[in-house]
């Protein structure tokens, strides 16, 4: 069974990057890590070589502008 946790907010770019770097530096301090998820934390236990994706998809369009869209995934068994 798998569980799934999902949020969506719109942040300034500051927020982002803030949340990005506390995940970083959670990965790095070679412990378990911590993910913030809405009002959820969660406790993840990622071992030392990870499973990492990035896509990044623009989308141009005549009358709606242009869209950008950079997904990030990072995965692994333990």
């Amino acid at each position: 069974m798998a569980d799934q946790t999902t949020s969506t907010e719109n942040l300034d770019r500051d927020a982002v990057a803030k949340r990005l770097t506390d995940l970083a530096d959670e990965l790095r301090s070679g412990e378990n890590t911590t993910v913030r998820v809405g009002n959820k934390d969660v406790a993840l236990t990622p071992p030392e070589i990870l499973d990492y994706r990035i896509d990044v998809v623009e989308k141009q369009s005549r009358f709606r502008g242009n869209r950008e869209t950079v997904r990030i995934e990072i995965d692994w068994k333990t």
